[in-house]
């Protein structure tokens, strides 16, 4: 498959760089110190799962020179999803499929509103990395995971096309759900509630679920979710909330999110698509979200001056 990364970081890298590895041709989209380190030297990762690097890479920013892809896999953070759908229209061809792998759950109206809802799969992911310097992915825990699906949930030559070309990588495993806006809420309903009450706390993990203030919080948030997700149609299962708490009990106890290394490092981050969607997709549903309307007000200070939108 002839498959595009827009927005070739630490997902996009590493999601992009084992397909490229197992003989797809991927094209990198990237900017700046990033882009001219794969254009010179490749991508490079490290992961447990195997290093490995792509030597030449296929790098540009610029998608006109790249033309109509089968597959495009968005990289970018949620909040640049709607600039990033108008620069990616030059990729499209009549049955391409663009596949968001953010974290929350608006990136796939979103990007079918800029592109088409034809062109568009809900798609997620799972894995803990970053990037090391330009050209240079590391993969530093989880187990990577891809998960994609038409939004009407029908089964597609297109997607599963996608799929066989993921399951010829290495290094990861792909699923097309039964139901994607399922699994997109499940991911979100974890992600989120982690995002925001470690961003808050200051605190990994390990903390967070050992002190009966924050792993409350935690629960609390998990079961707004929970309730948005149920009042705008969403099956998740009556004991998620619990599941998941299972999950985070199994986590490595220094583990942090991404969102959370953000806005503790000073850099504009996801609030806006996690804590306040489900604020706003709350009040939409008319549910109550006092936990996240909580995290989201704590925070946005600190989510402001990372734009340069306030001083202090």
């Amino acid at each position: 498959m002839r498959i595009a990364v827009f927005g070739s970081g630490a997902v996009g890298g590493y999601f992009g760089g084992r397909l490229a590895q197992a003989g797809e041709e991927v094209i990198f989209i990237a900017r700046g110190a990033h882009l001219q380190a794969l254009r010179s030297d490749g991508l490079r990762v490290d992961s447990p799962k195997g290093d490995f690097s792509v030597q030449p890479a296929q790098a540009t920013d610029d998608p006109g020179q790249v033309g109509a892809v089968d597959a495009v896999l968005v990289g970018v953070k949620a909040w640049q999803v709607p600039q990033a759908a108008q620069a990616m229209r030059p990729l499209l061809g009549a049955d391409t499929c663009v596949v968001p792998l953010q974290n929350g759950v608006e990136a796939p109206t979103q990007l079918a509103a800029a592109l088409g809802e034809r062109h568009v799969l809900g798609g997620l992911c799972s894995i803990i990395c970053l990037v090391a310097g330009p050209g240079h992915i590391r993969h530093v825990g989880g187990e990577p995971n891809v998960a994609f699906g038409e939004l009407d949930n029908r089964p597609s030559p297109r997607a599963e096309r996608l799929r066989q070309a993921f399951a010829r990588a290495s290094g990861l495993t792909v699923e097309i759900p039964p139901d994607i806006h399922a699994a997109l809420w499940k991911k979100f309903l974890f992600i989120a509630a982690l995002s925001g009450v470690g961003a808050v706390a200051r605190a990994p993990v390990g903390v967070l679920r050992s002190l009966p203030e924050t792993r409350g919080l935690l629960q609390e948030a998990m079961q707004e979710v929970w309730a948005v997700a149920s009042a705008r149609g969403v099956a998740l299962p009556e004991d998620i909330v619990e599941k998941t708490m299972s999950f985070v009990d199994g986590l490595p106890p220094g583990g942090t999110a991404s969102m959370q290394r953000d806005i503790m490092e000073g850099r504009p981050s996801e609030l806006a698509a996690q804590n306040g969607a489900v604020v706003r997709l709350g009040v939409e549903a008319g549910v109550a979200t006092p936990a996240h309307h909580f995290i989201l007000r704590s925070l946005w200070p600190l989510e402001m001056r990372a734009r340069g939108e306030i001083d202090f």
